[in-house]
């Protein structure tokens, strides 16, 4: 039998796939790998593709499935009441069953205090057992009742996952937390053009009970870049991570001087990778005069930025090394120019019909000018040397 026909009659009579909602977490394949052995079949000796037999997950890990079974159905069954359905009761029931999966895994945990320290530091060890289904129950609970550092937690550490739920966005913009909304998007890889556009639009005009929360996230960015001075000055610093903290503290200083809080926050979104520009066009076509001027207005301060510091580059290296995570949303020069020049192609027209947006677009049109000569110059220099080389001849180091 040929290789293709195998794989044919296979797939015709292979078995209905098992819901993968009754496997929700993500097993130990090292125990279940070593159980797998061949299929005896005489009659078969010649062919290509081998069955095996004796998949079959772990006693602890089947455990852990039921008790994430009987959590949902628990907790399903109390939010059925709102009325009698408290904070102090959610805390509860969620530290018993991550004490459940602690006795099950044998995870060292130091859980003195209150319910919702205590619930906080389990995520934090046991956030890799939780399956999808269970997560997603906690995150509906945690919106519903504002239980907002649990919520924190799980997206800070990864629980949530990288799709970030639309539930989730709609859920803390309406609480008002700038810090939890720029938490989803940094932890999240993907958002969709609806929600980017929920977030962009609560950034352009905020309500004014968010400036405290934004406050903590402007802090958040001062004292990254304090740190980063500090690294960059400190005795007995090694020469290579001094050079990375004054690189980090250059990058630092330029995203924050001049910035207000709400284009700290936006910093996120346009350093993020889940922008692109058919999101950004989709967003601007629904943005109101105000905010069409507020955003050119944070694109063009970045262009001016970038003329005014061209040695500042992005710092990669400072996160890992130095953790400074804020480095890694610093928006670029390229990004900038992107999407300034994707919300003048696609808004142009309408643009012209407000005198509002003409002062502004003179002074950017005056930078993009400043920088495009610049590149100029250094094309020459490069075409330059490329010429010499090329005189020289490959023999000799130029």
């Amino acid at each position: 039998m040929s290789l293709l026909q195998t794989i044919t009659t296979a797939l015709a009579n292979q078995e209905p796939q098992i819901d993968q909602s009754i496997h929700p977490i993500i097993f130990n394949s090292n125990d279940i790998l070593r159980n797998l052995n061949l299929q005896i079949d005489d009659s078969n000796e010649d062919q290509t593709i081998k069955r095996v037999e004796g998949w079959k997950i772990s006693d602890i890990d089947t455990e852990i499935v039921e008790l994430g079974n009987d959590f949902v159905k628990k907790l399903t069954k109390k939010r059925k009441n709102p009325n009698l359905f408290g904070i102090e009761e959610f805390l509860r029931l969620l530290k018993s069953f991550l004490e459940k999966i602690r006795a099950k895994v044998v995870v060292l945990v130091d859980v003195d205090g209150t319910s919702l320290s205590c619930v906080c530091v389990l995520i934090e060890k046991l956030g890799l057992f939780l399956g999808r289904d269970v997560v997603g129950l906690i995150v509906e609970s945690c919106v519903d009742l504002g239980v907002w550092d649990v919520l924190e937690t799980l997206i800070r550490e990864g629980v949530v996952g990288q799709l970030v739920p639309k539930s989730l966005i709609e859920g803390v913009i309406r609480t008002n937390r700038s810090d939890l909304i720029c938490l989803c998007v940094k932890h999240g890889s993907h958002v969709q053009s609806s929600d980017f556009l929920s977030i962009l639009k609560y950034f352009l005009s905020p309500p004014k009970d968010a400036y405290s929360t934004m406050l903590v996230v402007r802090k958040e960015w001062e004292k990254e870049g304090l740190l980063a001075i500090e690294k960059a000055t400190k005795k007995g610093v090694s020469s290579q991570l001094a050079l990375v903290a004054k690189q980090a503290s250059l990058l630092l200083m330029i995203a924050y001087d001049g910035f207000d809080s709400s284009e700290l926050c936006m910093h996120y979104l346009f350093a993020s990778s889940i922008l692109d520009e058919l999101a950004l066009s989709y967003c601007a076509s629904r943005l109101d005069g105000a905010e069409m001027v507020k955003l050119i207005r944070y694109f063009g301060k970045w262009l001016r930025k970038y003329e005014r510091f061209p040695q500042v580059v992005p710092c990669p290296k400072a996160a890992s090394s130095l953790n400074l995570k804020c480095c890694d949303f610093v928006p670029s020069l390229e990004v900038i120019v992107k999407c300034l020049g994707s919300v003048l192609d696609d808004q142009f027209s309408s643009l012209m019909l407000h005198s509002e947006y003409y002062e502004e677009l003179r002074s950017i049109d005056e930078v993009v000018k400043s920088l495009t000569s610049e590149v100029r110059l250094y094309c020459s220099l490069a075409d330059l040397v490329n010429n010499v080389r090329r005189e020289v001849g490959p023999g000799d180091n130029v």
